[in-house]
């Protein structure tokens, strides 16, 4: 049905899921696509700061043939940027205790906060992995921090692409070329931590930094 929310996904999917990301013949490895903040906040269901006060290994579900095992993080809450509609207050985060489906380690008992972004299970259970934007607080830019609020929400209808070689070439009108790589050889370089990709009122995309001019690393690329 046309505009219908999209079920919530289960444990048992999202572990399959997980699964697949292991690279052929690398059974130990979690392989992710690469992906922008902005892109992360985007396709997130959840997005809060927290701190992390304990961790328990507990079963994966409740069928005794299963022996899955997943890492549950009790944390406390600062602040939630989305997910109003999902959840009202987080008490516990869930993650693959195997580190080849992609489980997150995570400082607990510390005073370090970090931004977690994840799902929401059809339990109500909030699930992360290694490939969900999961970063300590005190590592985010100015920029970032404040583009929680609105930036990165409002523009969700951008497209973000990946560079890796020259040319890197526009396709779309409302499409945003990423950098990071192709410059730095780092993802989350100096373009992720500053610029959002922001949608004009005539629909087309473009990075963003407040008074801020485009860096001219970024014009030689998009114009080669």
């Amino acid at each position: 049905m046309p505009g219908s929310p999209r079920p919530a996904p289960s444990w048992a999917l999202l572990l399959r899921l997980l699964a697949l990301l292991r690279p052929p013949g690398l059974g130990e490895a979690c392989s992710c696509a690469p992906a922008h903040p902005q892109q992360h906040i985007c396709h997130s269901a959840l997005v809060i700061r927290a701190k992390i006060s304990s961790e328990k290994v507990v079963p994966a579900s409740a069928d005794p043939a299963d022996t899955e095992k997943m890492l549950r993080y009790e944390i406390k809450q600062i602040k939630m940027f989305k997910g109003f509609e999902k959840v009202k207050d987080v008490q516990y985060i869930y993650t693959p205790f195997d580190s080849s489906l992609c489980g997150v380690k995570l400082e607990a008992n510390s005073q370090k906060q970090y931004l977690l972004t994840g799902q929401v299970l059809s339990d109500g259970k909030v699930f992360i992995h290694l490939c969900n934007y999961i970063e300590p607080w005190e590592d985010l830019s100015l920029v970032q921090r404040e583009s929680l609020n609105h930036h990165y929400h409002l523009n969700c209808g951008c497209q973000i692409t990946t560079c890796y070689t020259v040319p890197c070439i526009i396709s779309a009108p409302n499409e945003c070329l990423w950098t990071d790589w192709l410059l730095e050889r780092k993802l989350y370089g100096y373009q992720a931590q500053h610029y959002v990709c922001m949608k004009h009122v005539d629909g087309t995309c473009s990075w963003y930094r407040g008074h801020l001019p485009l860096r001219k690393e970024f014009v030689d690329i998009i114009q080669p």
